[in-house]
């Protein structure tokens, strides 16, 4: 599938981490499979560890923690 021309790999790497949640060092949850699509799962997590962020993929999504603060698993 063809992507419009307005949406190009860095423009849509800024609108993800100059959102919201991600501005405030909350989550950002965007599909594997569009992240794939749209800017290719190794620039994406360039971007990531440039920034300094961590991520997670789990069920088809990757978690982005937009904070530099450690991830600890917590079992219930």
């Amino acid at each position: 599938m063809a992507l419009p021309d307005h949406i190009t790999p860095e423009r849509w790497l800024a609108q993800v981490f100059s959102s919201g949640p991600a501005t405030k060092g909350g989550i950002v949850k965007r599909q594997v499979r569009d992240v794939e699509r749209l800017v290719g799962r190794a620039m994406f997590l360039r971007e990531v560890e440039r920034r300094g962020f961590q991520a997670v993929e789990n069920g088809g999504h990757f978690v982005v923690f937009c904070n530099r603060l450690p991830i600890r698993r917590v079992r219930a």
